[in-house]
């Protein structure tokens, strides 16, 4: 079957590219694992011989149905549907993620890993590297999307995947980002819906200092965003981009205690 340009199919078959992957997951028999987007299999069958159960999400009904006729092993389930309508709870704690996804997919999906009631111990994606480097960003690049997933996750950086070793070859490079879910909270009884007012106030204007943006993101003054930035010790003149998780936590631990 030919990939299809409308669910944003593009199949790696590299076998190196796809080892790579594999083992980027560090399996054992012990594991489950669940893949998104199985394609036509290359990588699934990679997945069998180190995991001990494999659930693989394909979107594409067709797809699906020839995965289960060239992949009849009782460790594997196929499952035809969207994964972010798929219920992560029927998964057994610890499991693992491994997939080539597409792009169009990765903040969605990276945000549905991340607030899941039942959260994956490890997530291997195989992402556009622009974005991958996006997600695993440090203070000074950070984005609203790396400090969502870093909040959860620590984010490392894998492989590089050229496009030319795509079917078809998308117009950028791939690469792999790997995802540790915390062992622990990273903040102790966080409101994490306060919170992330706070951070997509000061990405709001992802140019303007961040006096400025949280004054507009928040409706406060300029002088109650300036009281707030002091009293969390952020200078003013800095743009979001520049904080790091730390920073935002004490600009919530302010804004919470002054109630503004």
């Amino acid at each position: 079957m030919e990939p299809k340009k409308s669910l944003g199919q593009h199949w790696l078959k590299d076998p190196s590219a796809l080892e790579s992957i594999a083992a980027a997951a560090w399996l054992s028999p012990a594991d489950t694992v669940l893949e998104i987007g199985p394609g036509p299999g290359d990588l699934t069958k990679l997945l069998l011989q180190r995991a001990g159960q494999v659930v693989a999400i394909e979107i594409d009904k067709p797809l699906a149905a020839r995965l289960r006729q060239s992949l009849n092993v009782p460790q594997l389930q196929i499952i035809a549907g969207d994964i972010l309508e798929f219920d992560l709870a029927q998964l057994p704690a610890g499991y693992k993620v491994v997939a080539n996804i597409p792009y169009y997919l990765t903040s969605n999906l990276i945000r549905l890993l991340s607030e899941a009631s039942n959260p994956p111990a490890l997530a291997v994606l195989l992402v556009q590297q622009e974005v991958a480097e996006r997600v695993a960003a440090k203070p000074g690049e950070m984005s609203l999307l790396s400090v969502s997933a870093q909040l959860y996750f620590s984010a490392q950086l894998g492989p590089k995947v050229p496009a030319e070793l795509f079917e078809p070859p998308p117009k950028v490079d791939s690469r792999v980002l790997i995802l540790t879910r915390r062992p622990a909270p990273l903040f102790d009884r966080l409101d994490e819906k306060l919170f992330f007012r706070i951070v997509k106030a000061g990405f709001a204007g992802r140019r303007k200092k961040l006096r400025s943006s949280l004054a507009a993101g928040l409706i406060i003054s300029k002088p109650q965003a300036d009281q707030l930035l002091e009293s969390a010790k952020i200078d003013g003149d800095l743009r979001a981009q520049n904080l790091s998780l730390a920073d935002w936590h004490k600009l919530y631990k302010v804004f919470q205690s002054i109630n503004m």
